[in-house]
C-alpha cells in the first residue's frame, strides 16, 4: 500500500491522540511487576511559557523513561507544577493580576506545551501545589515535624526591602541594595521566623554521600555545603570582666600564635565590649556590614576591613592580652561569630595584620627550609614559640592541647557543620499557610489534623504589607480564630511557607496522588520509591536536594517511610547557550518552542537539542544547524515507504533526486549491514545509560547510511531501526512501527538483541615489536593470518627498517593483538 510522505504535524498530532485515548503512559501502579520511576525535577510554570532550556531537560528525562520501558521495566513518569513562591507572586505584581487567576493559565500553556513535545509523562496523576489537596499534606508534614521536635520557632535576621515591604533573600541583595529596586538600601531586621531542623541530620547527609549515585560534582556541593569540621571550642576571658568569648577553632595547635580577635558585626557581645572611645567607629561599621551580601563578606580575595573594638581578651594558653576587633570578613553564621586570629597560619589573618600593623608570630615551622616571606604558612610542621609543645609535630599538638585545655575546664572538642537550619517563613500571600495558632493562654497550638487544609483565602489585596505586617494578617476572616485547645479568641499564624517545602517531597505524593486520605500510601510508596532515576539542574544541587534528603531521613525516623534517601541515582544536565552566549531573559535571547514545532515537528526539535553535545554539559543552540534533523528524518520515512510500499507492489515515492539512494530489497543482510546494525544497538544501548545522546544520535545516522545503501533489509533490521530511535524520536517511531504491520504502540516492543560476535570491528590494530620494543602498528582485518600480517609489516618502511638485513628467529603472534619479531644481527 502506498504511504503517505513525512509530515511532522500529522504525525505527531495523530500518535499523541492516540496516547492519550489508549493511556498509553499510564501504568497499573497496583499491578506493575518491574517498577521504574523516572523523574524530572519539578517545573515552575512561569508566565512566559516553556522554554527551550526546560524542553532540553525534559526530553533527557524522558529519553531514560522510554529506553527502561523497552527493556521490559513498568516505568512511570508523573508530572506536577511547583506554582506557589515569591516569582509567580511577584509577576502577579506586575501585571496586577491575581495570582489565584495567573497561575491556573500558566500551568495551562506549561501542560500543553509539554504535551506538545511527546513526553512519555503520566497526566493521571498530575499534582500542583496550589491546590488544597496538596497543600493540606505539605501542612501535615509541618505537623509531624513540629510533633518530633523538628520544626520550632525562633527569632532571625532577615533582609528587609523598604519598597518591596518584604523580606528578601541573600542572593537578591546587590551591594547592599534591593535586586528589584537598585536605589533603595536593604534594612537588616530580626524576625520571628519557623525554621525546620536539618542540622539534626547533617552528619547523616554528609555519610549517606559516600553511597549514594550520585555525581560527583553534586556530590561535592553538598559536602561543601554541610562544611563538616572537627576543632575545638575555646573560652577567652574578657579583661576587666568575669565572662569569656568563646571561639570556634579548627587549629587549636596555633594558639600560641593567636595575636587578636576577630568578631562579626552582629555578634550580641559587640555592644557589650566596644570602649566609649570606640562606639561610634564601631556602630558605623557594622551598619555597613549588615548591609553586604553574605557571599561577598566570605570573597577571601576582598580587602580586608575592621575596626579596634577597644577592649582585650586573654589568651588561655599564656595569659597575654590580646586586641579585640570588628571585622566583616566574620560571619555570625559559622562557628560562634568570633574567632581567634593567627596571622603567621591564616592567609586572612595574615592580610588582615599586615594592612592593621597587628603582630605576626610564627608557632609551627617546616621540617625541611624555613617559613616562606609575603604570606601565613598553613602546611604541617614543627612546634616553635609555643612554650611546652615546642619541638612536637604539628598534627600531635593538635590533639595534645586540646586534650590539656579540656583538663583545665577552657575547651572543649567538638565537631561542627556549616550547614544551618531550613528558615521556611515567608511574610508574602502566595504560598500554603503554616498550620499553627497563637493564644494568648495556651501559647503557640498546632492546627488539629482533622482541620486541615488551613486554606489561602483569595483576598483582593495581597500586596505585601509594611514592616512589621503580613498581607495574612490583615485578612481578619483568616487571621482572627479560637484556640483549639482553650477555644478562647486566637489567631493564625500569618507567615506562609517556602515553596522549597511544597517541592522537597512531591515525588512521595505521585504514586497516590488520586487519594486524598493519606499523604502517601504505604503499599504503593514500597513497591515504587525511592525514585530509580531523578535528572534535573545542577543549580538545584545544594537547596532542594538537601531539603528532600532531610525529610526523607526525618519521614524514615517517624516511621512513616521505609527509605532515607529519595533518588537512588541522580544526574544533573547541562545548560543551554544561544549563538554562543548565555541564555537569559536580561539578554533577550531565551528561545521558546513553539515556532520550531510548528516549523520542524517536536521530534526535530528533541533530536537536535540531544545532538547539541554530551546531555551532562549542554550545548550551544544554533537555529542553522537544526535543518540537518528533518532531513534525516524524512529520509529514515521515505526508506520505510519505499522497502515496505515497493514490498506491497505501490509504486515508490522515492525521490532519487534529492538522495539518491536506491531502495532496499527484502531479504537476508549482507555481512556489512549486519555488523553496522548490530554495532549499532550495543552503541545506542550502552550510550542512552550514560547520558551519551548525542553518539547515540550520530550511530544512528550512520546507521540509516548503511540501510539506504544495502542491497536488501531483512525483518530484524527493519524493526530494529525504530525501536532504536523512539527514545529520540517517538511520534515517527510509532509511525514506522504502524507502518510495519504492528497494532500495538512500539513502547511496548522490546530493546532488539545483538550479536556480540557482530559487534567487533572488521579491522584491528596489531602492535608490532621487534626484540619486544614496540616499533608500530599495522591495520588489518580482523583474524588476519600470520602470513599476511608479516607481508603487511615489511610493506611498512617505518617498521622493516628494524628488521631488513637481519636475521629473524622467531616470530611471536597473538590473534588480532600482537606481532614480535625476534631478531639476530
Amino acid at each position: 500500500m502506498p504511504f503517505e510522505p513525512y509530515d511532522a504535524q500529522r504525525i505527531e498530532s495523530k500518535w499523541q491522540m492516540r496516547w492519550a485515548e489508549q493511556k498509553t503512559n499510564e501504568p497499573d501502579l497496583e499491578k506493575a511487576e518491574d517498577p521504574f520511576y523516572t523523574l524530572m525535577m519539578f517545573p515552575y510554570p512561569s508566565a512566559e511559557g516553556l522554554h527551550v532550556g526546560n524542553v532540553y531537560a525534559f526530553t533527557g528525562a524522558d529519553i531514560q523513561g522510554r529506553y527502561y520501558r523497552l527493556q521490559g521495566k513498568n516505568v512511570f513518569e508523573p508530572i506536577g507544577f511547583d506554582a506557589f513562591g515569591i516569582h509567580s507572586e511577584n509577576f502577579a505584581l506586575r501585571v496586577n493580576t491575581h495570582p489565584q487567576k495567573l497561575i491556573p493559565q500558566n500551568v495551562a500553556n506549561f501542560r500543553r506545551q509539554l504535551k506538545m513535545m511527546g513526553l512519555m509523562l503520566d497526566w493521571s496523576h498530575e499534582v500542583q501545589t496550589t491546590d488544597p489537596r496538596y497543600y493540606k499534606w505539605c501542612q501535615w508534614i509541618f505537623l509531624q515535624l513540629y510533633k518530633h521536635g523538628l520544626a520550632y520557632q525562633d527569632v532571625a535576621p532577615v533582609n528587609w526591602c523598604p519598597k518591596c515591604h518584604t523580606v528578601i533573600a541573600n542572593e537578591q541583595v546587590i551591594d547592599g541594595k534591593c535586586e528589584r529596586h537598585p536605589d533603595t538600601e536593604v534594612e537588616r531586621k530580626k524576625l520571628k521566623q519557623w525554621f525546620f531542623k536539618t542540622t539534626a541530620y547533617a552528619q547523616q547527609l554528609l555519610d549517606n554521600l559516600e553511597w549514594i549515585d550520585w555525581s560527583e560534582i553534586t556530590k561535592t556541593a553538598q559536602r561543601n555545603w554541610i562544611g563538616r569540621s572537627t576543632g575545638a571550642d575555646v573560652d577567652f576571658r574578657l579583661e576587666g570582666r568575669d565572662d569569656t568569648l568563646r571561639v570556634y577553632t579548627t587549629r587549636p595547635d596555633t594558639l600560641y600564635g593567636a595575636t587578636y580577635m576577630v568578631m562579626a558585626p552582629e555578634h550580641p557581645l559587640v555592644k557589650d565590649l566596644v570602649s566609649a572611645e570606640q562606639a561610634a567607629a564601631v556602630a558605623a561599621y557594622c551598619e555597613a556590614a549588615t548591609r553586604m551580601k553574605a557571599v561577598d563578606r566570605a570573597d577571601a580575595e576582598r580587602e580586608k576591613t575592621g575596626v579596634f573594638l577597644g577592649a582585650n581578651a586573654i589568651n588561655p594558653v599564656n595569659d597575654q592580652p590580646i586586641p579585640i576587633w570588628v571585622s566583616d570578613y566574620v560571619l555570625i553564621e559559622y562557628g560562634t561569630g568570633a574567632i581567634m586570629a593567627v596571622p603567621a597560619h591564616d592567609q586572612r589573618d595574615y592580610e588582615f595584620a599586615t594592612k592593621f600593623e597587628l603582630p605576626i608570630i610564627p608557632v609551627i615551622s617546616p621540617v625541611e627550609g624555613g617559613l616562606p616571606d609575603g604570606e601565613a604558612y598553613t602546611d604541617e610542621g614543627v612546634m616553635i614559640n609555643s612554650g611546652p609543645y615546642d619541638g612536637t609535630p604539628s598534627l600531635e599538638c593538635l590533639k595534645k592541647i586540646t586534650v590539656d585545655l579540656e583538663a583545665r575546664g577552657v575547651a572543649k572538642a567538638t565537631v561542627q557543620y556549616r550547614l544551618r537550619d531550613w528558615c521556611i517563613s515567608r511574610q508574602r500571600y502566595w504560598g500554603p499557610p503554616i498550620p499553627m495558632i497563637d493564644c494568648e493562654k495556651c501559647g503557640t497550638v498546632p492546627v488539629p489534623e482533622d482541620q486541615l487544609p488551613v486554606l489561602l483565602p483569595e483576598i483582593e489585596d495581597f500586596r505585601p504589607d509594611s514592616p512589621g505586617g503580613k498581607p495574612l494578617e490583615r485578612h481578619k476572616p483568616f487571621f482572627e480564630t479560637t484556640c483549639p485547645t482553650c477555644s478562647g479568641p486566637a489567631h493564625r499564624e500569618a507567615d506562609v511557607s517556602d515553596n522549597f517545602l511544597d517541592s522537597a517531597w512531591y515525588f512521595l505524593r505521585y504514586p497516590s496522588a488520586d487519594n486524598d486520605n493519606v499523604a502517601w500510601e504505604p503499599e504503593k510508596t514500597r513497591k515504587w520509591l525511592p525514585v530509580d532515576l531523578y535528572v534535573g539542574g545542577n543549580e538545584h544541587a545544594v537547596l532542594h536536594l538537601m531539603y528532600t534528603r532531610f525529610l526523607c531521613m526525618a519521614f524514615k525516623d517517624m516511621g512513616l517511610t521505609e527509605f532515607a534517601e529519595p533518588f537512588k541515582k541522580f544526574r544533573a544536565h547541562g545548560l543551554l547557550i544561544k549563538e554562543g552566549g548565555k541564555m537569559s531573559k536580561t539578554h533577550g535571547n531565551v528561545i521558546t518552542p513553539d515556532a520550531y514545532v510548528e516549523q520542524y515537528g517536536a521530534d526535530t526539535l528533541r533530536m537536535y537539542l540531544m545532538f547539541l553535545g554530551p546531555y551532562t554539559e549542554g550545548g550551544d543552540f544554533r537555529d542553522s544547524g537544526i535543518v540537518g534533523i528533518p532531513r534525516f528524518l524524512e529520509r529514515v520515512h521515505r526508506l520505510y515507504s519505499n522497502i515496505l510500499g515497493a514490498a506491497d507492489g505501490a509504486t515508490e515515492t522515492r525521490d532519487s533526486s534529492r538522495d539518491g539512494a536506491e531502495t532496499p530489497q527484502r531479504g537476508a543482510l549482507e555481512k556489512k549491514t549486519a555488523i553496522k546494525l548490530h554495532q549499532t544497538i550495543k552503541k545506542v544501548g550502552d550510550d542512552i545509560p550514560i547520558f551519551a545522546y548525542n553518539t547515540a544520535i550520530a550511530a544512528l545516522m550512520e546507521l540509516l547510511t548503511e540501510m539506504r545503501g544495502a542491497p536488501a533489509l531483512d525483518d530484524f533490521a527493519l524493526e530494529a531501526f525504530p525501536i532504536l530511535l523512539a527514545p529520540f524520536a517517538p511520534h515517527e517511531a510509532e509511525e514506522l512501527w504502524e507502518m510495519l504491520g504492528h497494532k500495538d504502540s512500539i513502547c511496548d516492543a522490546r530493546w532488539p538483541e545483538y550479536d556480540p560476535a557482530l559487534t567487533l570491528k572488521d579491522e584491528v590494530e596489531i602492535a608490532v615489536q621487534v626484540l619486544g620494543k614496540l616499533r608500530g602498528t599495522v591495520s588489518m582485518p580482523r583474524d588476519a593470518s600470520k602470513e599476511n600480517i608479516e607481508t603487511a609489516v615489511m610493506a611498512d618502511e617505518r617498521i622493516a627498517k628494524h628488521i631488513s638485513g637481519r636475521q629473524v628467529i622467531k616470530v611471536i603472534h597473538v590473534p588480532n593483538r600482537l606481532m614480535n619479531f625476534v631478531v639476530k644481527g
